[in-house]
């Protein structure tokens, strides 16, 4: 039960059912002296009074539009106040603001459905798992980091001074996840002129979308990839399935490029990609040279069906996928003998026992080869020089950085890889 005692009475409303709602608080409004909230509330409030024929009460109305106006009011004269509030007034509502400059006590909530909520309730859909971003008078880095975590649906709550949902949708196609998720608008939503639209290109969006809106992304279905439509090297990050507990561990096409560029991959022979996470790397190194052998290995669990999606995707047939620690596959003698000397070795994620693995691939290379070593700390290149050295003709280290463009409402900035540092060893 509200507590009448306290001076400021927050109340949430679904704004789909707002003459009900003023209805069915009638006792607590008419118990106070100061009615606040939006303007948009505040006439529907007023409407709500005409159409009753109530003119026997007469408040103090106090739009909360301009938010520093409205707490300076309502400290200059303490009236017992509603504040009416869209959906919950402590979800990114004006709760915040108002437990920053009243004590506890004089303070009462209570919340509605959020306007979340209700977006979800008109497509019939759950909410439990979904995630929230909001980007009022943020940058987009949240948004970023939240996205590349691939979860199955986001809710943002667009900022309409920077671009609202055309923000969004120019950021999910700066990073490459455009065809991975579906996008929906609501504008309005508990109001009779409510819009939901679901958009599928920049063209999509209406000229007239409200600023009082907000953006849910679904993750689609993985798509059927045919192969023949994706470029010979350098396919995008998002056509590879990835491992759900680590969304975005994967090497990204950037530097993927480079690594398969250092690799200098012959027309025949033997690959191992020991590390292989999702296994990109190795398979587009087939798709180059379709006669070389693919050993991929890597110890993730679960990363072999991974990496045989992945296969089919791209439509390339790697020779054996080992599903274990590097070391542990060579002690075990793993690998079968017609792929036991490779021509072209790439290690990554070896960690701390990088240098390890190394000792154990440069005792089974018995001709020219490269090994081509991905690093992200410069901490292990000391010891892996030391080993390499005696055993190749040519040594070399290079660091690639690179920035993908980020769309910022009507401009671009831009948004940086991990740093990586490749070391090369050349056995001739």
């Amino acid at each position: 039960m509200p507590n009448e005692s306290k001076q400021i009475h927050v109340i949430g409303i679904d704004t789909s059912s707002v003459e009900s709602f003023f209805e069915a608080k009638k006792k607590t409004i008419f118990n106070a002296e100061r009615i606040t909230g939006p303007q948009r509330i505040l006439d529907s409030f007023k409407t709500w009074l005409k159409n009753k024929n109530i003119k026997n009460y007469k408040f103090e109305y106090i739009a909360t539009d301009k938010l520093s106006n409205f707490i300076d009011l309502l400290k200059k004269r303490e009236k017992k106040t509603i504040v009416f509030s869209g959906g919950d007034p402590l979800w990114f509502g004006i709760g915040r603001l108002l437990i920053q400059n009243f004590p506890l006590s004089k303070l009462y909530f209570e919340p509605a459905a959020t306007s979340f909520q209700l977006a979800f309730s008109r497509l019939g859909k759950p909410w439990q798992n979904t995630q929230w971003i909001s980007l009022h008078g943020r940058d987009s880095l949240p948004f970023e980091k939240e996205i590349k975590k691939l979860p199955s649906s986001l809710v943002v709550l667009t900022d309409s001074s920077k671009g609202g949902a055309k923000e969004v949708y120019q950021l999910l196609h700066s990073l490459g996840l455009e065809e991975k998720y579906n996008f929906w608008t609501f504008e309005r939503l508990g109001y009779k002129n409510e819009r939901i639209l679901k958009i599928n290109s920049i063209e999509d969006f209406p000229t007239d979308i409200d600023p009082l809106h907000l953006v849910i992304l679904f993750q689609k279905e993985e798509p059927i990839i045919n192969s023949k439509d994706l470029p010979l090297f350098g396919i995008e990050d998002s056509v590879f399935l990835q491992n759900p507990d680590c969304p975005g561990l994967m090497t990204k096409r950037e530097v993927r490029v480079q690594l398969l560029a250092e690799l200098n991959l012959p027309k025949q022979g033997i690959i191992w990609d020991i590390g292989s996470g999702v296994g990109s790397i190795g398979l587009e190194a087939i798709r180059i040279s379709p006669n070389l052998k693919l050993v991929s290995i890597d110890k993730r669990v679960g990363s072999k069906n991974i990496i045989e999606e992945n296969a089919r995707r791209t439509g390339v047939n790697p020779s054996l996928i080992i599903e274990d620690e590097a070391l542990n596959i060579f002690k075990k003698n793993k690998i079968t003998p017609n792929l036991l000397h490779p021509d072209r070795v790439i290690i990554g994620g070896g960690g701390s026992n990088s240098h390890l693995i190394v000792e154990e691939v440069l005792k089974l290379i018995n001709s020219a080869c490269i090994l081509v070593i991905p690093l992200i700390s410069l901490k292990s290149i000391s010891k892996l020089e030391f080993i390499l050295k005696p055993k190749v003709q040519k040594l070399s280290i290079s660091q690639h950085q690179s920035y993908r463009g980020v769309s910022i409402g009507e401009d671009i900035r831009l948004s940086p890889l991990n740093p990586v540092f490749i070391l090369k060893g050349e056995i001739q």
